[in-house]
C-alpha cells in the first residue's frame, strides 16, 4: 500500500486560503484608531518580554532555588534519621528534638507503633509536592507522607521507621522560594509605571493628529476649521498641519476671488437686462414684445442659475435649521400643481447648515420633481449622524444608466422628460454641489411611487 504524497502546489494554495482567511478575521478584530493601535505597539512587546523574562527566569529560578532548599531540609532530615538510629535516645528523645529545634529549624516529634496516613492526591501548582516527594525517595529510600497544601507557613513531613513514624515540621521558606512574588511585583509595578508613561506621551503625540483630522473633517463638511488649530506634535505632524493650513488658505483665497469675479459679471449683466426691461416698458404692448419680455426674464433666471451653480455656497454661514420650517417654505414656493406631501416625524429637527444653500437644493429636487409628476413626498430624518432627505414623485423616472450623467451641468433628458418644461440643466448639479459643499451627497434611485428618488445625505 503506497501512501499518497500531498501536491505541493495544494498544500501551497491551502496555506494561502488559511493564511488569506486568518489575516481577515484578525483585521476584522483588530482596533481601527491609531491611538489604540499604538498602545498595542507599545503593549504587545512589553507583555511579549515579561513572560519570556516570567518563563525563562522566574520559572527557573524558582525551581531551582525550590529544588535546593528542598534538598537540604530532606538532608537534615536524613541526618536526624541516622542520629536516631545510630545512637541511643533518651526518653521521648528529647535530645535529638531538642538539637533539630535549636540547630536546624526544625520541629520534630517520635511517635512510637503509629502509621502513616492516607496518601494524598497532589495539588495542581505541584513543584514543592513534587521536589520534596523526589528529594525524599532518592536520599533517605523510606516510606513518607507529606503535606504541602493550604496557607500554613508550616510543611508537615512524616517517615516511616521501622517502629515510629518521625514527624518534622519545617517552616515553608525553608523548602520553598518563597520570595518570588517580590520579584512579580517588582515586576509588575515596573510595567505599570512604564506603560503610565508612554500611554501618557503617546496621548499627547496622538492629539495633534486628532486635532489634524478634525480640522479636515470640518473642511470637507463646509465648516471652519477650529479657532485653536495650530501647529503642535512631533516634526512630520507639523509639516502636515502646516500644508494643511496653506491648503486651506488657497482653496479659501480662490473660492473669494472667484466670488468676487462672479459679483462683478452679475452685476453688470444685470445692468443690461435692467436696461433691456425700461427700454421693452416704453413700446406699445403687442404679442411680439409679450414674447421679448418672456425671453428678457428667461435669460435672467438662466443667469441666476449660472451664478449659483459657479458661486456655490461657501460664502453662507452655518447656523441652526429647522428643517421642517424649509421643507414647508419649499413646499409653499414650488412651482406646478403636484400634490406635495412632507414627512419630518414627530421630533424636532434642528441641525446646522448652510439654511438658504440647503434650502436651494431642497427647492431644486422638489422642483425638479414637480416639473414631471402630479404626486411628490417629501421625507426628512436622521440616520447614523447624517441628515437624510429624501424625494420621491411618480413621474417617468431617469433610466439607471443616466443616473450620474443628470448631475452634469447643462446636461437634459429630452427624450426622457417633458420637453416643453424650460430648465437651464443645473438644478441637480447646482443640489449636488451643495450637498458635497455641506460634506454629503445626492443619489438618485427608483421610487416606490414609480418614479426618481433623490436622497440628499450630509452629516452633521
Amino acid at each position: 500500500m503506497r501512501l499518497a504524497i500531498p501536491d505541493p502546489k495544494s498544500l501551497l494554495e491551502r496555506w494561502r486560503k488559511f493564511y488569506g482567511q486568518f489575516a481577515a478575521w484578525t483585521r476584522e478584530r483588530m482596533p481601527k484608531g491609531l491611538y489604540a493601535r499604538a498602545l498595542i505597539i507599545i503593549i504587545a512587546p512589553m507583555v511579549l518580554l515579561q513572560s519570556v523574562l516570567t518563563f525563562v527566569f522566574l520559572e527557573r529560578h524558582w525551581e531551582t532555588v525550590t529544588r535546593r532548599l528542598s534538598t537540604a531540609t530532606v538532608q537534615n532530615i536524613a541526618m536526624l534519621i541516622d542520629i536516631y538510629k545510630s545512637y541511643p535516645q533518651g526518653k521521648d528523645s528529647q535530645t535529638l528534638i531538642k538539637l533539630a529545634n535549636d540547630d536546624l529549624g526544625l520541629r520534630v516529634k517520635i511517635v512510637p507503633n503509629d502509621e502513616l496516613p492516607q496518601t494524598r492526591s497532589r495539588p495542581f501548582f505541584d513543584l514543592l509536592d513534587r521536589t520534596l516527594s523526589d528529594e525524599i525517595t532518592r536520599q533517605i529510600g523510606k516510606p513518607f507522607w507529606i503535606d504541602t497544601v493550604g496557607t500554613s507557613n508550616l510543611v508537615d513531613i512524616r517517615i516511616k521507621l521501622d517502629n515510629a513514624v518521625m514527624h518534622v515540621l519545617a517552616r515553608r521558606s525553608q523548602t520553598y522560594a518563597s520570595n518570588s512574588q517580590i520579584f512579580l511585583l517588582w515586576m509588575l509595578g515596573t510595567s505599570l509605571v512604564l506603560l503610565t508613561v508612554a500611554i501618557l506621551f503617546l496621548r499627547n503625540q496622538i492629539k495633534p493628529i486628532l486635532r489634524l483630522a478634525e480640522a479636515a473633517e470640518s473642511l470637507g463638511k463646509g465648516r471652519p476649521t477650529p479657532p485653536d488649530f495650530r501647529p503642535r506634535g512631533a516634526r512630520e505632524v507639523r509639516q502636515a498641519a502646516q500644508a494643511f493650513i496653506e491648503m486651506r488658505d488657497r482653496i479659501e483665497r480662490h473660492v473669494e476671488q472667484r466670488t468676487t469675479m462672479l459679483a462683478g459679471v452679475s452685476h453688470d449683466l444685470r445692468t443690461v437686462l435692467t436696461r433691456f426691461k425700461l427700454q421693452l416698458a416704453m413700446f406699445e404692448e403687442s404679442p411680439e414684445l409679450d414674447a421679448m419680455r418672456a425671453d428678457v426674464d428667461e435669460m435672467q433666471a438662466m443667469l441666476e442659475d449660472y451664478v449659483a451653480f459657479a458661486k456655490g455656497a461657501s460664502g453662507e454661514e452655518i447656523v441652526r435649521t429647522d428643517i421642517s420650517e424649509i421643507l414647508t417654505e419649499v413646499r409653499n414656493q414650488a412651482h406646478g400643481k403636484s400634490d406635495i406631501r412632507i414627512d419630518v416625524g414627530d421630533a424636532p429637527l434642528v441641525v446646522p447648515l448652510r439654511r438658504h444653500a440647503f434650502k436651494r437644493a431642497v427647492a431644486n429636487l422638489v422642483n425638479n420633481a414637480v416639473r414631471f409628476a402630479d404626486h411628490v413626498a417629501v421625507s426628512a430624518g436622521r440616520e447614523d449622524g447624517s441628515l437624510v432627505v429624501e424625494v420621491e414623485d411618480d413621474g417617468p423616472g431617469i433610466p439607471e444608466n443616466e443616473r450620474d450623467q443628470v448631475f452634469r451641468p447643462f446636461y437634459r433628458l429630452d427624450d426622457a422628460r417633458n420637453q416643453d418644461a424650460k430648465s437651464t440643466g443645473l438644478g441637480l448639479a447646482i443640489a449636488r454641489d451643495i450637498a458635497r459643499i455641506h460634506g454629503g451627497d445626492i443619489a438618485l434611485s427608483e421610487s416606490r411611487l414609480g418614479g426618481l428618488r433623490a436622497v440628499l445625505k450630509v452629516p452633521v
